[in-house]
């Protein structure tokens, strides 16, 4: 009788955190800024973000050009370009915060948000970047610098877009305009 009692207590408990880990948003996390303030995912509720891992010295990394002209045309109708710098791949990122911030900025005239250097993948994934593979499948999960996921005003992932697919190509443009298009 105890036995049963105690699984099926703990089937249930089992059940009620599944459940709410089902149940978050990317607003339920929190990453920081490139100059290590607090960043709450919260802060975007009501905003279409796209979320960008970033690399400084990767042949991909002139696709800061097009995620600056993103941020630039759609900023004011609601969309949030965030780059989250990433050593993952072949270790392309710039080692302190203060140097990425500098050669994004230098080169590239970037002032949309950028969180501080973190994994992505891994055992020491940010658990932002676990909850997206959790939610968009396996296949969803960065294989490169560059590699996009757009979120929903809610928090929700929407869809991501694979290094190659360019920031201003008429796929990710569509993409984010459907979202904006429901503000």
């Amino acid at each position: 009788m105890i036995k049963t009692v105690f699984a099926a207590f703990t089937l249930l408990l089992s059940l009620s955190v599944f459940a709410n880990a089902g149940d978050k948003t990317a607003h339920d996390f929190n990453l920081k800024t490139i100059d290590g303030e607090a960043m709450p995912l919260s802060q975007y509720a009501g905003k279409v973000v796209l979320l960008v891992n970033t690399a400084s010295k990767c042949g991909h990394t002139p696709q800061f050009e097009g995620l600056q002209a993103l941020w630039s045309k759609y900023q004011d109708k609601g969309l949030v370009v965030l780059g989250v710098p990433s050593g993952n791949f072949k270790n392309q990122e710039l080692a302190t915060g203060e140097e990425i911030k500098d050669f994004c900025e230098i080169n590239y005239g970037v002032d949309f948000p950028l969180a501080e250097k973190n994994d992505v993948i891994g055992e020491n994934a940010d658990p932002l970047y676990v909850w997206l593979k959790t939610k968009l499948g396996d296949e969803s999960r960065p294989k490169w610098n560059f590699h996009k996921y757009l979120i929903d005003t809610k928090g929700n992932p929407v869809t991501f877009f694979p290094t190659k697919v360019k920031p201003q190509s008429a796929e990710v443009v569509a993409r984010i305009e459907a979202e904006l298009a429901k503000i």
